[in-house]
């Protein structure tokens, strides 16, 4: 299996060698996600974590009025889950789908404790990554809390360039915790401003 884009994230945060992922490679199992179809459905126990080897995804809720509320957009080189549930091995609050078809490598939970054993450079990896994880939680949080509508989205744009083409207005606008309509008036003076 070609992950090569795994094995370059993988050294982000800690140094893999090629004879240790092929450790990691063992284990994982390579998957197609055909747009809008899910990989995991809120009430399940996520069992794996996803990394994006090509497409888009996203993880929501679905809260008690019946809309949508979206946790996570992602794109290729990042990873996505319900974490709480695969920590916890408890089911789960969200659904993890596919908003372009896609294409992901599964990491199971059954082997990370093993993979962390033998190899004490990928625990500092998952450390990282999860620290990295509640860091951007929180910052999020704080920017619904206390940041305008339109500066959390050019943020969001500016360190996401490509969710302005692949990411439909409507996850966007739920990620930012917004109307479709008001993230449409805020492109709207965005390009009005950049022109």
């Amino acid at each position: 299996m070609d992950s090569t884009l795994l094995f370059y994230n993988l050294n982000k945060y800690s140094r893999i060698s090629e004879a240790d992922f092929s450790l990691v490679s063992n284990v994982l199992t390579k998957r197609f996600v055909r747009k809008k179809r899910a990989l995991i459905n809120q009430g399940e126990i996520c069992r794996y974590l996803y990394f994006v080897e090509k497409g888009s995804l996203r993880s929501y809720s679905i809260g008690k009025e019946g809309s949508e509320h979206v946790l996570q957009l992602v794109i290729e080189d990042n990873w996505i889950a319900d974490l709480s549930s695969f920590i916890t091995q408890t089911p789960g609050n969200l659904t993890v789908e596919a908003i372009e078809d896609s294409e992901v490598l599964l990491l199971p939970y059954s082997a990370i404790d093993e993979l962390c054993e033998k190899l004490p450079k990928l625990e500092t990896y998952f450390r990282k990554l999860y620290q990295r994880a509640y860091v951007s939680m929180q910052q999020r949080y704080n920017a619904v809390q206390s940041s305008q509508a339109k500066e959390r989205y050019e943020i969001l744009i500016r360190d996401n360039p490509q969710f302005a083409a692949r990411i439909p207005l409507i996850h966007i606008a739920s990620y930012l915790g917004i109307t479709a309509e008001s993230l449409s008036r805020i492109r709207k003076q965005v390009v009005n401003v950049n022109i």
